[in-house]
């Protein structure tokens, strides 16, 4: 499905996330700095949010609309841990029929409303085999292979305004922000294990052979979304932390019985969630 089947322009510039964000700024008084990306199965963080106004995408000029079960669409605009907050509950794909940069245009509206820190949070299949299902994983580094074959949301002429042509992806994920959330989850008790996430194009779920490729070449988890809105938030200057659900262990056993499926990680998001919460409101905490 092309830009123009979902009646939308083919290209976007700064036209586009201008209109989007004076449309956001008229629905809310709030004047949030940082933004948040909920992942599949993780909604009921937004429930955390208080003097909240919500905004359906729908609503939004030219915002994407997610299709899939588990995201559910609207922008939540209040407060948490006493901080102003933005929070898309629910994300856009490509594999949804998207372009890359069309999927990514909510980070760049975050940009245009004042956001400077941006979170992000995932449901990911786990490939470190020491990992399990239920588990937390900072996100340190990550491997996009969608983006390194032609999936990159900065294809296209690049806007000098917002961003370099070639953005250096060295510190994707801000050394502060990491070690924040580590003693964040230090003093909660939680557990959060640190790793490498791998994005790729979806829909399909990993092969036993693609697992083991996957390890090889050091993924520690793997999903269909959130890199290309970190590389288009590094573009724009936001720091940027990321969080990783581990939802379900990929298999690297052609032999196996079982089948990763869209229920199993909707149902992991109600074990993830709370202490995704509690992680995410001592960061904000500590950004105070």
């Amino acid at each position: 499905m092309s830009a123009a089947d979902m009646g939308q322009p083919a290209a976007f510039g700064r036209t586009h996330y201008r209109e989007a964000a004076e449309f956001i700024r008229s629905r809310t008084a709030h004047r949030p700095r940082t933004g948040l990306i909920l992942g599949s199965g993780l909604h009921a963080l937004a429930d955390e949010v208080t003097a909240a106004d919500r905004i359906p995408y729908g609503e939004i000029p030219h915002f994407p609309l997610p299709r899939v079960s588990g995201h559910s669409g609207q922008l939540v605009i209040g407060e948490l841990a006493g901080q102003p907050l933005l929070i898309m509950q629910g994300r856009a794909h490509p594999y949804e029929g998207y372009s890359p940069a069309h999927a990514t245009l909510p980070v760049r509206v975050m940009h245009e409303l004042g956001v400077t820190t941006l979170i992000v949070t995932n449901a990911a299949g786990g490939l470190n085999p020491s990992f399990r299902a239920g588990d937390l994983m900072l996100i340190v580094d990550h491997i996009g292979l969608m983006a390194m074959v032609g999936g990159n949301p900065l294809w296209g002429p690049n806007d000098d305004t917002l961003g370099p042509r070639f953005p250096a992806l060295n510190k994707a994920y801000d050394p502060a922000l990491r070690r924040l959330a580590l003693d964040v989850a230090a003093r909660l008790g939680i557990e959060l294990r640190t790793g490498v996430y791998v994005g790729l194009g979806g829909p399909t779920y990993e092969t036993p052979a693609e697992v083991r490729f996957l390890r090889l070449i050091g993924g520690d988890a793997c999903g269909m979304s959130t890199v290309p809105e970190v590389i288009v938030a590094r573009h724009m200057g936001l720091r940027v932390l990321g969080i990783s659900g581990i939802s379900n262990m990929a298999t690297a056993d052609p032999d196996a019985t079982e089948e990763a499926d869209h229920a199993e990680v909707l149902a992991a998001g109600k074990t993830l969630a709370p202490k995704m919460v509690a992680i995410v409101r001592g960061v904000l905490e500590g950004l105070a």
